[in-house]
């Protein structure tokens, strides 16, 4: 067999058994009288509206569209060419080409559900941010009575996302109407170039660790991660660019001991401090953050990081936005919704299994080769990284706000346990590429997520 295609038997050990948890997650939840359906039907939901695609959400349907061609040439090009021009390529050229690449890929997998139903209509729903945009004439006075609206049964409560949100989301979107790039099309390409960049975060952090040449090994594998259909589009997709440039930053600043690192952790602090701005479950993000960290085996890079994430905490609670009022109350708006009648004894693990379709078979078929106690032990960084974003979902997954549609709301995470593909080698690196590619394509072709 051809180098590049002969997958190692631990490797495919480990995608067989996470297959297998998507399957099982998928056969259970068709068995709608005992499992899913009891609570849906209590709360006068319907199987079809929540979960005829779980673990994941949305709906079976075949189909093709603009954006099918795209996404085909731009999978097919990254598994035939991907790994000899990240190996060749100068190296700020290759991180361009990896941003555009990822973009593309993206942009074509949205377009495959249609240009309007793909990518501009997707955050203009009464549900999503853009419905609150328009009502919100003054900044400060939204700031201080925003906590006030989060539960629901009010006249003016928030709409779905936002109230689910700190204010540092809705207040993204408010700027760019600001700016006059309102509607669902700007909103979508902020989101899906921002959220395009988290494949360059992760290799420029990668890169500052353990190396470029490492680094070069994960780029292919970032551009094709089957979680940009998710990205593409969703708010979920812009968090996931702030924070990972949060974590690469700080990387790079523990990685030097000039003046311009001092800068770049304190710009890692602000990022990370704003993506606890962004969507409560962010604070999870310092586990990675704590991760760079002992693997530079530095602390100095903390301070000025702490500091940065002050600074934005200090501005949002003075504009009258107090975090804790924030996140007790999304707590009760969160119990209020769909959320009561989802059961915990199916998403408690179903979510692992709409993690699987969001990073693809490579991770789990690469995790037997970067994660053990070993390795731990001697703080190896890929390790580290990938263990504190294991770390992270698990957290999350047992504090039970996080019952289902994991598969966008996880995007931050998921990137950097996209890192464990670092340690596929040139055997078999071609084979879990086109297995990344032909999954992402056979979900968007053979199902409409609902981002």
């Amino acid at each position: 067999m051809r180098r590049g295609w002969t997958p190692r038997v631990p490797e495919l050990i480990g995608a067989v058994l996470a297959a297998a948890l998507v399957v099982a997650a998928v056969v259970v939840a068709r068995r709608r009288n005992e499992v899913v359906t009891p609570l849906l039907d209590g709360m006068g939901f319907t199987f079809d509206d929540f979960a005829a695609l779980a673990p994941l959400f949305g709906q079976w349907g075949a189909h093709v569209g603009p954006g099918t061609p795209v996404a085909v040439v731009v999978g097919v090009l990254v598994v035939i060419a991907g790994p000899s021009v990240a190996s060749r390529l100068s190296w700020w050229p290759l991180m361009a080409s990896a941003w555009a690449a990822s973009l593309v890929w993206i942009v074509g997998l949205a377009a495959v559900d249609g240009w309007q139903r793909g990518f501009v209509d997707r955050l203009t729903s009464r549900d999503e941010y853009l419905s609150e945009v328009g009502g919100i004439d003054d900044i400060g006075a939204m700031l201080r009575g925003f906590s006030d609206r989060i539960v629901d049964g009010q006249s003016d409560s928030w709409a779905t996302h936002v109230s689910g949100h700190p204010p540092g989301a809705i207040l993204t979107f408010v700027w760019l109407d600001r700016l006059g790039l309102g509607g669902g099309a700007a909103a979508a390409w902020l989101c899906v170039i921002v959220g395009s960049s988290a494949a360059v975060a992760t290799a420029v952090a990668v890169a500052a660790l353990v190396g470029r040449d490492r680094a070069r090994r994960l780029i292919p594998f970032t551009v094709v991660a089957p979680s940009a259909i998710w990205i593409g589009v969703s708010a979920d997709g812009f968090f996931t660019g702030v924070s990972a440039w949060g974590v690469a930053l700080l990387a790079v600043a523990a990685t030097g001991r000039r003046p311009r690192h001092d800068a770049a952790a304190a710009a890692a602090g602000v990022l990370l401090g704003f993506s606890v701005y962004l969507n409560y479950g962010l604070t999870l993000m310092a586990l990675p953050a704590l991760a760079v960290l002992i693997a530079s085996r530095r602390v100095r890079p903390l301070i000025p990081a702490v500091g940065g994430a002050l600074v934005v905490a200090a501005v949002f609670t003075a504009a009258g936005f107090w975090w804790f009022d924030g996140y007790v109350a999304v707590q009760e708006r969160y119990w209020q919704g769909i959320a009561s009648a989802r059961p915990f004894q199916y998403w408690s693990w179903a979510n692992i299994a709409a993690l699987v379709c969001a990073v693809g078979l490579a991770v789990p078929a690469a995790l037997s080769r970067v994660v053990s106690l070993p390795r731990l032990r001697r703080a190896e960084p890929v390790t580290l990284l990938v263990a504190a974003a294991l770390l992270a979902v698990a957290f999350a997954d047992l504090s039970r706000l996080s019952k289902a549609e994991t598969e966008r709301i996880w995007l931050p995470f998921q990137v950097w346990l996209t890192v464990a593909a670092v340690s596929i080698g040139d055997r078999s690196v071609r084979f879990w590429l086109t297995a990344q590619v032909a999954l992402s394509l056979a979900i968007n072709h053979l199902t409409y997520t609902n981002w």
